[in-house]
């Protein structure tokens, strides 16, 4: 697995709709990652689930932040390496720097992540 690091809410003064366009640009990215032959996590799509059935009100309250990095940290156990992608973010950037203390490779765009073979063959129809 490869956590897929990027801005959330870094640059969006959070407005949903500028959140969004981060979380789309991730997930198209985790599309890739996943053509390589890999498995792309991201750590909101374990995270907001919770954070709405914790009763977050709003992005910034407590149990937003109780839940939201916790989650990609820990994560992180079980994953092999983290993809840093788009522009800045302390919350990204600290996934990298967890990353790098847990052993996991880092990879800065998708030319660095090699292809899984077998994934050639699936995704081709065959």
């Amino acid at each position: 697995m490869i956590l897929v690091a990027g801005p959330y809410r870094s640059g969006t003064q959070d407005k949903p709709e500028l959140i969004q366009k981060n979380v789309q640009l991730m997930q198209e990215v985790a599309l890739e990652v996943y053509k390589l032959g890999h498995l792309p996590v991201l750590g909101e799509w374990f995270a907001l689930p919770l954070l709405e059935t914790a009763g977050s009100k709003q992005i910034g309250d407590a149990v937003f932040n109780q839940i939201f990095h916790p989650v990609a940290v820990q994560l992180l156990d079980f994953c092999g390496a983290v993809l840093r992608v788009g522009g800045p973010s302390q919350g990204a950037d600290e996934m990298l720097k967890v990353g790098l203390e847990k052993g996991k490779r880092i990879f800065y765009s998708l030319s660095e992540i090699p292809m899984v073979e077998k994934a050639e063959a699936s995704l081709a129809g065959e």
